[in-house]
């Protein structure tokens, strides 16, 4: 049996800047924006390339503190490429990481697995972009 994750909850103080952040400067998908009843709101985003979406909303899920997820975690084909998008969107990114040692493969596989970048939105939940040219679409 398959089993696949299809979305996360984010947390989140303020739908609208949150939804300005992830569509506009990390270059997410906005799916949807619903309004399902009084005091409810769904924004679905998905990353480019991924079958797994982000749930941004109002009365979503109230016990959870915005800015408290820590640890998403995305897919790159070239983390250093991926880096230099989000600067240029005006995202804060931290400084490319290696975590382990360098497999010697090639001049773009020598992050493979290794090469990390890490970023926050603007209520702090924090994300990590990992290179894995095999798996990753682009």
């Amino acid at each position: 049996m398959d089993w696949t994750l299809e979305v996360v909850v984010v947390p989140v103080t303020d739908v609208d800047r949150a939804k300005a952040f992830y569509v506009d400067q990390v270059g997410f998908r906005l799916d949807h924006d619903i309004a399902p009843g009084p005091g409810l709101r769904l924004v679905q985003l998905t990353p480019p390339g991924s079958g797994c979406s982000i749930v941004l909303g109002k009365g979503v899920v109230p016990d959870m503190a915005p800015g408290s997820l820590k640890g998403l975690q995305l897919v790159v084909a070239d983390v250093r490429k991926a880096r230099e998008e989000l600067l240029e969107r005006g995202v804060e990114v931290g400084e490319l990481q290696v975590y382990g040692s360098d497999p010697g493969t090639g001049a773009l596989e020598d992050l493979d697995n290794i090469g990390f970048i890490h970023f926050a939105d603007p209520d702090g939940n924090s994300w990590s972009v990992q290179q894995i040219s095999a798996r990753a679409t682009s």
